[in-house]
């Protein structure tokens, strides 16, 4: 399977962070290389985590599943940071992302990926499967409305100020 990095607008290959093959033994170095360039371009807090764990359950997938090695790929899209992992396993069949019963061991690392970023996109094929997680660098901000009803809400407590 020839899986890569997309093309951007206008035809032009977007800068690649990290590309980097692993294995099962290397899956721990390869979550530490991807934390330090998710910081590195200004993903931070709870995002930076959830982005990190979501890609590190499509790498642990990919060496469980997928031939016991892969290829994660990590690249910036205008301000959009996308992380694909693909492996040379024999493919997905019918794919439910869908939380199993409780009672049932593993099965929610791509259900995991989904509910941390809200983007997962898988596709399988005759020679692997790619797996890819998006979150986006810009903070999209929401006015925060003032509630009016309430004069004490927004009133500064400057009592500790004075003495």
């Amino acid at each position: 399977m020839s899986v890569g990095v997309g093309l951007g607008v206008h035809g032009i290959q977007p800068p690649v962070l990290l590309s980097q093959p692993f294995t099962g033994a290397t899956v721990t170095q390869v979550r530490h290389l991807l934390a330090a360039q998710v910081a590195a371009v200004g993903l931070s807090g709870d995002a930076a985590d959830d982005f990190v764990l979501a890609v590190h359950e499509l790498v642990t997938n990919a060496v469980r599943h997928g031939g016991g090695a892969g290829q994660l790929d990590l690249y910036l899209r205008a301000d959009v940071l996308v992380c694909e992992v693909t492996d040379h396993g024999a493919g997905i069949g019918d794919l439910l992302v869908e939380m199993p019963a409780a009672d049932v061991p593993g099965g929610r690392g791509l259900w995991l990926a989904h509910q941390l970023t809200g983007t997962l996109m898988v596709a399988g094929g005759p020679a692997g499967v790619a797996a890819s997680v998006s979150a986006c660098l810009t903070v999209q901000s929401t006015p925060v409305a003032s509630d009016s009803s309430n004069p004490e809400r927004d009133r500064v407590d400057s009592s500790a100020d004075e003495g």
